[in-house]
């Protein structure tokens, strides 16, 4: 047992599995997934980069979401699979202190960014007329910085309240990155609450953005539901169903995660869970905004 958190040099990471076999296993399956998100977003910013008809708000959006989804597994799942393959455990507390603030700061990012979006494709569809004035390239560097920012500060702030606490119950995290619930676990005050406090704040903003992000699908639907042609609303369908699925899940494990009660906590529940926020969105989000789209798949 460590008696505070100066003397903690290092943290402990969940081990994915105890025989040798499996851990190369795991370490196979993490590097397919890696590069399967490497490959997808990289695809992304290279045609949107290089493609000037891309060059369009809805593009634009996509190019950052892409940017952001790379940032997200790239800060959780290299270390993961670095230690499964040199059969370790630990992460430097700098290294700590990292994937606190920067998975914090790209997932709140990722939301806000998806929020727009959903606002995007409602201009799009319902008030085609207004699309050139509601966003112009001005209005789109701003709302794309406005999610930059307030994930960086959301991160500053998390990270701060986190390393501010005492820790005394050892070093050991269960969980394959260093997450904030699983930290304030090894926490020895009841100051840890003012960090529940941002995290339920946190939860919060999110299902805002949920909120956000159904209203204008709701009159996308409506809309879609007038097309005429059986051949529209199907393409309109198929465009938007994917994009909620997407962010429903992202949103539903996330707050899971960070809201549910310790007395229904496992490691390998929190484990199924933190996967599925953190590393099933980066991969599945090339797929679900562009690869169905003809104009992207011309450009690649």
């Amino acid at each position: 047992q460590m008696s505070n958190s100066s003397s903690i040099t290092e943290f402990l990471l969940l081990p994915f599995a105890d025989t040798r076999e499996l851990q190369l296993l795991h370490f196979a399956l993490f590097l397919g997934i890696y590069l399967a998100a490497l490959l997808g977003n990289g695809l992304i910013l290279t045609a949107i980069a290089c493609d000037h008809r891309l060059h369009t708000p809805m593009y634009f959006f996509l190019l950052n979401l892409a940017l952001l989804d790379l940032g997200c597994i790239s800060t959780t799942v290299p270390k993961a699979m670095a230690n499964s393959l040199w059969d370790t455990r630990t992460i430097s507390y700098a290294g700590c202190v990292a994937q606190v603030f920067l998975f914090p700061f790209l997932m709140s990012a990722d939301l806000f960014l998806l929020t727009v979006m959903a606002y995007d494709r409602y201009v799009a569809i319902c008030k085609p007329l207004h699309y050139g004035s509601l966003l112009g390239s001005r209005a789109c560097a701003q709302m794309a910085a406005a999610a930059w920012g307030s994930g960086v500060l959301n991160a500053v702030l998390h990270t701060a309240n986190t390393f501010s606490l005492p820790l005394c119950q050892g070093n050991a995290v269960d969980q394959f990155f260093c997450e904030i619930t699983q930290i304030l676990k090894l926490s020895c005050t009841d100051l840890y609450l003012r960090e529940v406090g941002l995290l339920m704040f946190s939860a919060f903003l999110g299902f805002g953005c949920f909120v956000f992000i159904m209203l204008p699908y709701v009159q996308i639907f409506r809309a879609v539901l007038r097309i005429p042609s059986e051949q529209g609303r199907h393409k309109a369908f198929s465009t938007c169903l994917p994009h909620l699925f997407v962010v429903s899940l992202f949103l539903s494990t996330g707050m899971f995660s960070y809201l549910k009660p310790p007395s229904i906590s496992s490691p390998s529940l929190d484990l199924v869970v933190a996967v599925l926020y953190s590393v099933v969105p980066p991969v599945v989000n090339p797929l679900t905004y562009s690869m169905r789209n003809k104009e992207f798949r011309g450009a690649v």
